[in-house]
């Protein structure tokens, strides 16, 4: 069985704090995930080394739905988290594996993601426009400085 894979790189004007607190709050990751089009609810998600999570991506053209789950990996706070997924449509099979990393930089948060494993069913390609959607969506998240009233 062949599998995909994808890298995404990008530079966010926000910290790493914050950037990492976006991938560690079941609210802001329901927020930000999901590409255009989606909508995500997080059933589950106990974020800690040897912690699952479990989430369904929602069509909001169709309604239809996927859902997956995994398990956390390692996690280094502000710098780095390495998950493991697996979708529960049995015609996407396999495990695939997500690290993020995350640092320092002038202007802010230096971020790399790698996901290897995607089963053949989804090509490259949409998994990496998926991605780059949902890194936008992270982007205009984390960026705004909104100060307290």
């Amino acid at each position: 069985m062949k599998t995909n894979s994808v890298s995404l790189h990008r530079i966010l004007t926000a910290s790493p704090e914050k950037v990492f607190r976006a991938f560690s709050d079941p609210v802001a990751h329901a927020n930000w995930l999901p590409p255009y089009g989606f909508v995500c609810t997080v059933q589950e998600m106990n974020f800690q080394v040897g912690g699952t999570f479990k989430m369904t991506f929602i069509n909001f053209s169709t309604g239809n739905s996927h859902s997956f789950g995994g398990e956390y990996l390692d996690i280094k706070s502000n710098q780095f988290v390495k998950y493991i997924d697996r979708f529960d449509d049995p015609n996407l099979p396999g495990e695939m594996i997500t690290t993020v990393s995350l640092s320092r930089v002038s202007c802010g948060t230096e971020l790399n993601i790698e996901q290897s494993g995607i089963p053949e069913a989804i090509p490259a390609e949409m998994c990496y426009l998926g991605w780059q959607e949902s890194l936008d969506k992270l982007k205009k998240l984390v960026e705004p400085e909104i100060p307290d009233a």
